[in-house]
């Protein structure tokens, strides 16, 4: 089975996910970094990214966040180029599966949105409450679920999370050249791959 990463990896998610956090600062009184410099956000839980960020009260930023992103900012996001024909392809191949740290409840609204929930089995992402935050914890729950032996697995992403996450649970790991990984290492990568089009001649390698 193959797992994507969603944001950054399937689709961009910059516009949505960085005006919602700076409009969540300024209605908390906070200054705000521009949307270049919080492309670090993506990827990782936004509840930490808000400690990060030095909000006092972090559920309250998480709040505030979650009334600008569900009220627009969450399609204003884009699928990559070349993404849609690659999962046509690899459909016809293996079963498919999202997993991403964005809650679940959110994620399948953007997938639908945009076509990309047609060609997956399932859906993982965490709870609205915090649960299964943590990538690792979530890819052992999708595991659980999908039955799937890990070997036979490979998890798609950008970040260092993503590559965390499949190192944890036993699984080959490609990195893509797009997405906001730049600073992340990922040399433990299994394989590097810098366009979409890479990517059906490099999971056949891994997983067959």
């Amino acid at each position: 089975m193959i797992f994507w990463d969603l944001d950054g990896t399937l689709a961009d998610p910059k516009p949505g996910i960085t005006g919602s956090v700076i409009k969540a600062l300024n209605d908390l009184g906070l200054p705000a970094p521009s949307a270049d410099d919080l492309e670090w956000v993506i990827g990782p839980a936004l509840l930490w990214s808000f400690e990060r960020l030095g909000a006092p009260d972090p559920e309250a930023a998480l709040d505030a966040y979650r009334r600008h992103y569900t009220g627009g900012g969450m399609y204003d996001c884009s699928v990559y180029d070349g993404i849609p024909r690659v999962l046509e392809d690899l459909a016809a191949q293996h079963k498919m599966s999202i997993a991403t740290a964005k809650p679940h409840t959110y994620a399948r609204k953007i997938t639908a949105h945009f076509g990309l929930s047609q060609h997956m089995i399932h859906e993982f992402g965490p709870e609205l409450d915090g649960t299964r935050n943590d990538k690792a914890e979530l890819l052992a729950h999708a595991l659980s679920v999908t039955g799937v032996d890990p070997a036979r697995c490979v998890m798609i992403g950008d970040r260092h999370y993503d590559l965390k996450a499949a190192r944890a649970n036993n699984m080959a790991f490609i990195a893509v050249g797009w997405g906001y990984g730049g600073q992340d290492d990922l040399s433990d990568a299994d394989a590097h791959v810098k366009t979409p089009d890479e990517l059906p001649g490099v999971i056949g390698s891994l997983i067959g």
